[in-house]
């Protein structure tokens, strides 16, 4: 049997008992299979606690090092591991059931920031996203011993397309010429999949970049007219008839930073934004932007979260594509047996997005306890991704398409259930294996022969599942 090193990887923000209970499940899991295993029973939360334990390995012979990613984490450690590591590599996602509540774990999108991050270092390892409760750990740890289960890069196609579509691509492109990118705030540490390059960007979408202070924001928000935070409450109301029934103080800043956008666009005349939504907007600021994202999308104004420029300018092509507003979703379960995935976040989505059956409600953040989010599914219908992609350093137009169902709540926040195109096990292996970015833009409709048109004008090779 083999020797595997453990690190279990996790945040504190997150259902810690929850967590604990299901990272022992594996433990005991690889026990039974005869597993030797080198690791402490503890999760670990910070840089400080993963690097001991990971300097507690060295000059041990492991047959694996396999990071758990328990709940999400950024990719900070997952890259220092990957540079110290001595043994093949690999990593263990834990899912987590659809409750209608918040999202307990989160782990598979920290597996796609982790994949992303070990795919532009190009460093090889193996993957699995799986319940150690419900599945035979023995058998999907033996593959990955094996090297069975290795993320693999994935050809990328040239970009097809008749010539009006491609007369389409170039109208659009005219249209989003000299477009500038309001990036509020630096992205988060270890989203590596938010980076940009400003000269690229400009020179394939005539699309410019610029850098806006968080605090400027704050500072708008904590100074905005009355009657502009009024009429930002009356919008909110319109759709969410229970605002009373969340903080109201919080609501009111949370109201005033929808108020601030759009004085900040209105004053730079930017035509999306990248916004840094945490945590200084709650630890600092204290309010929430969720809700105010959502706003302005609704408002054309489309805004990515995590300061993820390529998710706004990706948002940007599509609304000017469709007429519709868009949505940054991460893509945070898979279920092979029911065929379908989760798309999600925080509370965010365009309320145009809203299954007109149920009642949208005022919520608020689900690890940081403040409004004003939009709580609500995703109405049915076709749906169609697409990603301006820096995926294993080549710039790629990643484009796919499903069918939105109509299912319960999913997650806390705005969440839909779909049935992707290509079977699950497909999305999973494309999504790790392309090392793909953790957000992808949503829109209504099918616009595959668009975006292919779009990738053919503006040179990018197409990655379509």
């Amino acid at each position: 049997m083999a020797r595997i090193g453990l690190l279990p990887l996790a945040r504190a923000t997150f259902d810690v008992p929850y967590a604990e209970a299901l990272y022992g499940k594996l433990r005991r899991g690889l026990l039974a299979a005869g597993h030797d295993l080198v690791s402490g029973d503890a999760l670990l939360f910070d840089a400080p606690a993963t690097e001991a334990a990971l300097a507690a390995m060295t000059g041990e012979p492991l047959d694996l090092l396999l990071i758990v990613q328990v709940t999400f984490t950024d990719a900070t450690m997952t890259v220092k591991i990957a540079d110290e590591a001595d043994a093949p590599l690999a990593i263990w996602s834990l899912p987590e059931p659809r409750t209608g509540g918040r999202l307990r774990l989160n782990a598979f999108c920290g597996l796609n920031l982790a994949a992303h991050a070990l795919g532009l270092n190009d460093v090889a390892f193996g993957w699995v996203h799986a319940d150690p409760a419900t599945t035979d750990v023995g058998a999907l740890a033996g593959d990955l011993l094996a090297g069975n289960r290795q993320a693999n890069a994935l050809p990328l196609a040239p970009a097809e397309a008749g010539e009006v579509e491609r007369a389409g691509a170039r109208a659009l492109l005219a249209r989003i010429a000299g477009s500038r990118i309001g990036r509020i705030g630096e992205r988060p540490d270890g989203f590596f999949t938010c980076d940009y390059d400003s000269e690229r960007l400009e020179s394939l979408a005539g699309v410019s970049v610029e850098p806006i202070a968080l605090d400027a924001l704050f500072d708008a928000a904590r100074n905005a007219d009355a009657g502009a935070v009024g009429e930002a409450r009356a919008e909110a109301g319109a759709t969410l008839g229970d605002l009373d029934t969340v903080d109201q103080d919080q609501l009111d800043r949370s109201l005033r930073l929808r108020a601030a956008l759009e004085d900040v666009r209105a004053t730079g005349g930017y035509s999306a934004f990248a916004v840094r939504c945490w945590p200084e907007m709650f630890t600092q600021y204290g309010g929430a932007v969720c809700g105010p994202v959502g706003m302005m999308g609704e408002r054309r104004v489309p805004c990515a979260c995590e300061a993820d420029v390529h998710g706004a300018l990706t948002n940007l092509f599509l609304q000017e594509m469709t007429g519709e507003a868009a949505f940054l979703v991460d893509l945070v379960d898979l279920d092979a047996e029911d065929g379908t995935a989760v798309v999600w976040h925080c509370g965010q989505a365009p309320v145009s997005m809203r299954d007109e059956t149920v009642i949208a409600k005022a919520a608020i953040h689900s690890n940081r306890k403040m409004p004003l989010l939009f709580e609500f599914p995703l109405k049915p219908g076709r749906v169609t991704f697409a990603r301006i992609s820096q995926a294993r350093g080549h710039p790629t137009m990643v484009i796919a398409g499903g069918q939105m169902q109509r299912r319960p709540l999913a997650f806390s926040g705005t969440a839909g259930v779909l049935a992707f195109d290509a079977a699950i096990e497909t999305v999973a292996e494309t999504i790790i294996g392309a090392g793909l970015e953790h957000h992808l833009s949503l829109v209504y409709g099918d616009h595959r022969p668009a975006l292919r048109a779009l990738a053919a004008e503006i040179g990018l090779p197409v990655l379509e599942f």
